[in-house]
C-alpha cells in the first residue's frame, strides 16, 4: 500500500514534492473512498492529478518509474562507471549539478517502510532505509556516499558495504545476496506497484495475452468488453509464429527484428461480433482480428485489463499516466468506481491516475484530498498540491470540475489569442 512519494531535483521538480495517499479528516463522501491501513492510519482508495500540458504531471510518474527502475535493477545491470540515467532540475544553476532525491514510503506485510535515496549520473550520495512496526521508527541502514551504517534490525547488510559500488544501491546488492527484507522491499516495487502509459497501453499488452490460457480471466475479460459497450460478443486466440503481418505496424524496428528472428511465439487474438440479416436478425458472428480491426480504445481497455484485474485482485497500487487518452469519459469514470467499491476492491488496490477529464472531478467521485494539481511556475519549477491544501478553503459541495476551469484553483494553462496566428498584421 502506498503511503508517500516524494521527489525533488528531478526534471520539473526544483523544490521536494510530496504526494500523499493519507486520508484527511474530511468526511467527504463518507467512508467509501478510503480504508484502515492501520489502527491508526487510514489511506485513499484513489487520487487524481491535473495539470495543464507540460506542467510535470508526467514527470511525476517518470520519478516514480525511475525510482522503481532503478531499485529493481541497480545491482544487476549498471556496470562499473556507467552513468545513472537520472536528470536533475537544469533551469536554475543552483540544482543544475546537484543531485535528485527520491523517498516512498508504504505499507508491505504490516510493517510500514521508508526508503529513499539522492543521486546524480556518477553515484548514489545517499541512501536509507526505515521500518516502523509498533510506534518508533526504526533505522535499518544510512548511507552517505561510500559509507554506509548498518543497524542491528538489518542484519542482513553485514559484511556488504564494501561491496557496494558508487553507483549501486545498497539495498539492491543486499536483496541480491538473499538478504530477507531488502528481497521482501524489491518484491513490492516489482509485483505490488505498476506503473503504465495510458499512450503506450499495448506495450503492456502481453501481461493480458498471457493470462488468456485462464479460462476465468478470459471469461472476466469478455464481461469487461460487454459492459462497456463495445460490441464484442466472443474472443478467440492461437498461438502463431510472429510475422510481419501480425506484429504492431508502430513496433520499435529492433524490437520487431528481433522477434522475426527469433521466431518468438505470438498469441493472435480474434472478436467475435453478431452479423445481422434484412430485418436486423443475428444470422452469424464476424471475426476482426483485435489489432488491425478493434479501436483504439477498444485495443486500450484490452491491454490494460489485465494489469487491472491482477491490482483488483490482489489489492496492488495502479499508476496509469493518460488515464483518459481513447478513452470516453463513460468509460473511465466505470473503472475509477471499480476501485472506490468494497465489492469489486476487497483487497483496498490503489488507483493513482493524471488525466485532463474534468467530468471525473465531482464531489461524489473524489474526496478533496484525493484531488491533485501540477502547477509550473514562470520559471518553469513544478508544484504539487492537492485541493484539501489548497490556501481558499475550498467547501465540499462546491463545483470542482467547474471552479478549476475557471481557474480558481490554478494548474491551468495561460492560453493568448489563437486567432491572431491567422489574422493580419
Amino acid at each position: 500500500m502506498l503511503i508517500e512519494f516524494t521527489v525533488g531535483n528531478f526534471l520539473s521538480f526544483k523544490e521536494p514534492v510530496t504526494l500523499s495517499m493519507v486520508a484527511t479528516a474530511l468526511k467527504d463522501l463518507g467512508g467509501g473512498n478510503t480504508f484502515p491501513a492501520t489502527n491508526k492510519l487510514s489511506l485513499l482508495k484513489s487520487a487524481v492529478v491535473y495539470g495543464a500540458n507540460a506542467s510535470g504531471k508526467s514527470n511525476l510518474f517518470n520519478a516514480m518509474s525511475f525510482m522503481r527502475y532503478f531499485v529493481r535493477t541497480s545491482s544487476t545491470e549498471m556496470q562499473v562507471d556507467e552513468e545513472i540515467d537520472v536528470d536533475s532540475f537544469l533551469l536554475n544553476t543552483e540544482t543544475e549539478e546537484k543531485p535528485s532525491s527520491f523517498e516512498i514510503i508504504f505499507l508491505h506485510e504490516g510493517i510500514r517502510y521508508r526508503y529513499g535515496f539522492k543521486v546524480d549520473r556518477k553515484k548514489v550520495h545517499e541512501e536509507w532505509l526505515f521500518s516502523l512496526e509498533t510506534t518508533k521508527e526504526a533505522e535499518l541502514f544510512g548511507r552517505i556516499g561510500n559509507s554506509i551504517a548498518v543497524g542491528g534490525k538489518f542484519k542482513e547488510g553485514k559484511k556488504l558495504e564494501d561491496k557496494t559500488r558508487e553507483n549501486v544501491l545498497f539495498l539492491s546488492v543486499v536483496a541480491q545476496f538473499n538478504g530477507e527484507t531488502s528481497k521482501k522491499i524489491l518484491q513490492w516495487f516489482s509485483s505490488s506497484m505498476g506503473i503504465v502509459s495510458g499512450l503506450s497501453d499495448h506495450l503492456y499488452g502481453s501481461f493480458t495475452l498471457d493470462k488468456l490460457e485462464d479460462n476465468n480471466f478470459k471469461k472476466k475479460l469478455l464481461e469487461l468488453l460487454k459492459v462497456a459497450d463495445v460490441g464484442i460478443d466472443e474472443i478467440k486466440h492461437e498461438v502463431v509464429e510472429a510475422s510481419d503481418e501480425i506484429l504492431p505496424k508502430d513496433m520499435p524496428k529492433k524490437l520487431r527484428n528481433r522477434l522475426l528472428k527469433d521466431k518468438a511465439k505470438m498469441i493472435e487474438v480474434v472478436c467475435l461480433h453478431k452479423k445481422y440479416n434484412e430485418q436486423n436478425k443475428p444470422v452469424a458472428s464476424i471475426g476482426f482480428e483485435l489489432e488491425e480491426c478493434e479501436s483504439q480504445g477498444t485495443k486500450k481497455l484490452f491491454f490494460l485489463s489485465g494489469l487491472l484485474f491482477e491490482a483488483l485482485k490482489e489489492g496492488r497500487v495502479l499508476i496509469i499516466d493518460e488515464f483518459d487518452s481513447r478513452f470516453h469519459p463513460l468509460l473511465s469514470r466505470k473503472i475509477v468506481e471499480l476501485f472506490h467499491s468494497e465489492e469489486t476492491n476487497p483487497r483496498n488496490a490503489q488507483l493513482l491516475i493524471a488525466t485532463h477529464d474534468t467530468s471525473l472531478m465531482t464531489k461524489e467521485r473524489y474526496r478533496r484530498d484525493q484531488i491533485w494539481f501540477v502547477e509550473k511556475s514562470q520559471y518553469g519549477a513544478s508544484d504539487l498540491f492537492a485541493l484539501s491544501d489548497y490556501k481558499m478553503n475550498v467547501r465540499n459541495d462546491a463545483s470542482f470540475s467547474k471552479d478549476y476551469m475557471l481557474g480558481k484553483y490554478g494548474a491551468i494553462p495561460s492560453l493568448g489569442d489563437f486567432k491572431e496566428l491567422f489574422g493580419e498584421r
